[in-house]
């Protein structure tokens, strides 16, 4: 298995105002699979994404990834562990806006020992006649793309997107979510989607609906279909 998730615990706050989050996670993902988690604002599922990618800590359980168990890092290997192994794609772009979109995304490349070939990548992503322009220049899906490509570049074991599709409308998400589905396919890297919309689980591999800190239904889709197909 390839992410272990194991018991994990998660409370903000003190006293009265301890909130828990996470109320005993088990989860398991096997290598290669697209796994959406679903749920409403407040279920858990962006800071479940937060801990599985070492940016938060879990307050008990356990999390092992190809054999390596998270807690057990120091500071310094959990760093160079996320540099090495983990793509994030968040809802906000995040992009060096003095950077044209080529070196936007080989500012990923630099944090890896085999990253991909970067035009090639950028033709993927539709955006090497765009190369040379600055993040101001593109639309909100184009930037979208760059900062995917940021986190593909690396050729991580792990993709990991926080709400890619929040900012963005109806066709240009279609459009984010076939290339996060295209590059799962044509590079094989585990995906883990947080997102609040329910037709999205559609494209994934593995359901994890949340609620309340808890998982209330973890399945396989039967019937999986493309992210061009998707309709909300």
């Amino acid at each position: 298995m390839f992410l272990e998730i194991s018991a994990i615990k998660k409370s903000f706050g003190e006293g009265e105002n301890r909130t828990e989050v996470l109320k005993g996670i088990d989860l398991s993902v096997e290598k290669g699979e697209i796994c959406v988690l679903l749920g409403p604002s407040g279920s858990g599922k962006s800071t479940l994404l937060n801990i599985i990618g070492g940016i938060d800590s879990a307050d008990s359980g356990s999390i092992t990834i190809s054999g390596d168990k998270l807690e057990d890092m120091n500071e310094k290997a959990l760093t160079n562990y996320r540099r090495k192994h983990l793509g994030y794609v968040f809802q906000q772009y995040n992009l060096i806006p003095n950077l044209n979109i080529k070196e936007n995304v080989e500012v990923g490349a630099y944090l890896s020992s085999s990253p991909l070939d970067t035009d090639e990548l950028l033709k993927t992503l539709g955006l090497y006649e765009h190369r040379h322009k600055l993040p101001n220049q593109l639309s909100g899906g184009q930037q979208q793309r760059t900062a995917i490509g940021r986190a593909i570049i690396k050729n991580p074991d792990l993709l990991l997107c926080d709400e890619p599709t929040g900012a963005l409308d109806y066709k240009t998400s279609k459009e984010i979510l076939s290339l996060i589905g295209e590059i799962n396919s044509k590079y094989g890297n585990t995906v883990i989607m947080v997102t609040h919309n329910d037709a999205i689980k559609n494209m994934a591999d593995r359901v994890v609906k949340l609620r309340d800190g808890v998982i209330r239904k973890n399945y396989l889709n039967e019937v999986k279909i493309s992210a061009s197909e998707l309709d909300w």
